[in-house]
């Protein structure tokens, strides 16, 4: 087991991403605590965890309720030794069509957030951590109408780099995953039903080099990798898990004959 005897902090932690990346913790032996904002969500998803993991109701842009559920992380299991700063929110915001309010809470959720969570952790880890933040292929595709998202997640690639640096006399580790469009309930409200969100994964498939959409547990398996002894010396890194979307976009279905 990778991360027997270890605890993990994974805000976001009830669906998705997060709760893959718990799911797969646990399986390695870690003591999981998870976050987010449904209770009911929030419970359901520690129970199927087993034993070892504990759910706190915390929105993760209010920074006095993350740092409420890490010192009761502490308090139930003991210092930290991983990370991951999972939770995060899409949102349209094109040009000429968005609100200041629509704009800020995109920054607030996915960069602002990620910031306070590490700050407020950052006391209780255990020399040797590992930190973990999520980003987005996003970051760097221009896709149009997304300026608050990429913004912040391109956000997140730089700010892991500083976290990194300032972390790195305590040997704590900081690297960033990148997912590329993957099978998650982020896609919910872009496609509400299983109709409308096939006609998604078609369109959207055609321009991945692998021709898929990718799942939540793989992404998770690319955290465990960040979060566990076998990357010991890896720090400061960026990891894409988009099936070449940004590595090789010009091997895309879209673009074969």
């Amino acid at each position: 087991m990778r991360l027997k005897n270890k605890t993990a902090l994974i805000t976001g932690g009830n669906s998705g991403i997060g709760l893959a990346t718990a799911r797969l913790f646990a399986a390695e032996g870690a003591r999981v605590v998870i976050t987010g904002r449904n209770q009911a969500t929030l419970q359901a998803a520690a129970e199927g965890l087993g034993p070892n993991a504990l759910a706190v109701v915390a929105d993760a842009t209010d920074i006095a309720a993350t740092e409420q559920a890490i010192e009761q992380a502490v308090k139930t299991f003991g210092k930290l030794d991983i990370v991951f700063a999972n939770a995060g929110i899409a949102g349209s915001t094109p040009i000429g069509g968005t609100a200041l309010v629509a704009f800020e809470s995109v920054l607030r959720t996915n960069i602002t957030s990620v910031f306070f969570t590490v700050q407020a952790a950052a006391p209780y880890l255990n020399d040797g951590a590992s930190v973990i933040l999520n980003s987005s292929v996003i970051a760097v595709l221009g896709n149009p109408g997304y300026a608050a998202y990429a913004a912040s997640k391109a956000g997140v690639r730089a700010m892991g780099r500083v976290m990194a640096s300032e972390l790195a006399p305590r040997g704590i580790r900081v690297n960033v995953v990148s997912p590329g469009a993957a099978k998650t309930p982020i896609w919910n409200g872009a496609a509400p039903t299983a109709e409308a969100f096939a006609v998604l994964d078609k369109r959207i498939s055609r321009s991945i080099p692998l021709g898929r959409l990718g799942e939540a547990e793989e992404v998770a398996k690319t955290v465990l990798f960040l979060a566990s002894d076998d990357a010991s010396n890896v720090n400061g890194a960026e990891i894409f898990v988009d099936g070449g979307t940004s590595g090789a976009p010009a091997g895309a279905p879209i673009y074969r004959g």
